[in-house]
């Protein structure tokens, strides 16, 4: 038996230290910006070293907030199933080291026969033959196709882990931006409450100068609709809050029913957001690690397809036992073994079908890199893009707030005028309205900076680093005994 088991752990070790044809695989080259464009004007003039949290949305000092959060990664189903998929690549890699060992096989056989009569050598009469063998057969890993499809695998695995961190960082995301919208809902829904009772106050003051004849009939109807329409487009806006609101049940794991998000106005300050060098951008986002993990799945499957071009080398090796009787099963008469049928495979007409997958592989393997710089454009054009939306909207604030001043004094001026008897009542209302859509954009361009502050948040990585995805080892996950049983054994429940 040692003899051989010793060839057979040589072979193994060989394979495992020889050289596999194909590429070793370099991430590719980019060309990293020295600073962002839009930096200028934003909290701090130039990037810092520091970086985000990974609990990012506690910078917004939000309870409510922090409460939904905390319920993404335990009840999002999104991540739950992309969670599964994670560990099926994991599969997937112990699967492919599999292939390194040799595979072994016990088969039982019992025949009853009557040979031909007319053989030279014929047995007489209906014999029964027993059997029992068990066979070795393994394929060495010569010119490393395995090691290459287990690279792959890998890597494949690696992709996958840092989707389940992207798709938890756009769900986070998403909760955030739609808690900001639901509070500027209630901001506008609580602005169009409290201008519907001014105006309420102002009908009930018309309709005293109408008994007291100085107002027109027509000053009423107009003070009517316009109190009627305000008070229809604060309704209106509880469609959209409460659309958001299922958005975010959804988004953590429950059914619309089970949440209510209470009626407050929107407080949050826009805090300071650290704005990492561009260097490390590409180690921060999961969205271009799982581009440049693909990037190294696709090098390593140009090996594989250069690797079926070598030959391929099987060995066998079986040891049994054979008789016409179940008593004598077990003699040493009875035992025979074989060492073969060891074969070499050596690939010579296809077609051009290896050719062809070859360079298929060469051309993914170019567009994953296509893919992958692409990958980092997009996300330097996302930091600019939110850089600029929050510098741009802090400016176009403080010019509104002036304009709501202004508009508020326009009212009172023309109020005051209304009751002199200088003007008609539509010159008030003209401007009343005026003040109340600009107090209403006011509110809007407050929620659009907390968005965009979300935005650069998860354009910036969200916490996140390449450091957090598996190793090569981790990739593969953890191996148990059980596995190399003939029988499966502690198989999780399906439910």
């Amino acid at each position: 038996m040692k003899f051989y088991l010793s060839p057979l752990y040589l072979l193994i070790t060989a394979q495992l230290t020889a050289c596999a044809v194909g590429p070793d695989y370099e991430r590719p080259r980019t060309v990293l910006p020295d600073t962002y464009k839009e930096l200028k004007g934003f909290k701090q003039a130039e990037p810092v070293d520091e970086f985000i949290n990974d609990q990012w949305w506690e910078i917004f000092k939000d309870a409510t907030l922090n409460a939904l959060e905390s319920q993404v990664n335990t009840g999002n189903q999104s991540i739950a199933q992309a969670e599964s998929q994670y560990k099926m690549s994991q599969s997937m890699v112990q699967s492919a080291t599999a292939a390194y060992f040799p595979t072994s096989n016990a088969t039982a056989t019992v025949n009853r026969f009557k040979a031909a009569s007319g053989q030279n050598i014929a047995v007489n009469g209906i014999k029964n033959l027993f059997g029992g063998v068990i066979s070795i057969a393994w394929a060495p890993d010569i010119f490393g196709g395995l090691r290459r499809q287990t690279e792959s695998s890998i890597a494949t695995a690696q992709s996958m882990a840092a989707t389940l961190h992207a798709l938890r960082l756009t769900s986070q995301a998403t909760v955030a931006q739609n808690y900001f919208q639901i509070r500027t809902l209630d901001t506008q829904i609580k602005l169009l409450n409290d201008t519907a009772e001014t105006y309420q106050k102002s009908l009930n003051i018309i309709q005293n100068r109408y008994e007291a004849g100085i107002a027109a009939k027509s000053d009423i109807v107009e003070a009517q609709t316009q109190l009627e329409s305000t008070r229809a487009q604060a309704i209106n806006l509880g469609i959209l809050r409460a659309q958001l609101e299922h958005a975010i049940a959804v988004l953590i794991g429950k059914a619309p029913s089970e949440l209510s998000i209470t009626v407050s106005p929107l407080t949050t300050a826009i805090p300071p957001i650290p704005v990492s060098i561009p260097s490390t951008l590409v180690e921060r986002r999961p969205d271009i690690t799982i581009a440049e993990r693909s990037v190294a799945s696709a090098n390593a499957q140009i090996g594989i397809a250069k690797a079926a071009y070598f030959p391929n080398l099987n060995l066998a090796a079986s040891d049994g036992q054979q008789s016409t009787s179940l008593s004598t099963i077990t003699s040493q008469g009875a035992r025979y073994w074989a060492l073969g049928p060891a074969a070499l495979a050596i690939p010579l007409l296809d077609g051009g079908a290896r050719s062809a997958v070859l360079q298929s592989s060469i051309d993914a393997y170019d567009a994953s890199v296509a893919g992958y710089r692409q990958t980092i454009l997009t996300s330097f054009q996302q930091i600019e893009d939110n850089l600029a939306a929050l510098r741009i909207l802090d400016e176009e604030i403080q010019v509104q707030n002036k304009a709501v001043s202004a508009a508020h004094e326009a009212v009172k001026l023309t109020n005051n005028q209304y009751e002199a008897g200088t003007v008609s009542y539509l010159n008030v209302m003209v401007n009343q309205v005026t003040a109340l859509n600009n107090e209403i954009t006011a509110v809007n361009l407050q929620g659009q900076r907390l968005s965009a502050a979300v935005l650069l948040i998860k354009a910036l990585g969200g916490g996140w680093n390449k450091t957090d995805l598996p190793t090569k080892e981790q990739a593969g996950g953890s191996i148990k005994w059980q596995q190399f049983l003939p029988i499966p054994l502690n198989v999780p429940s399906k439910d």
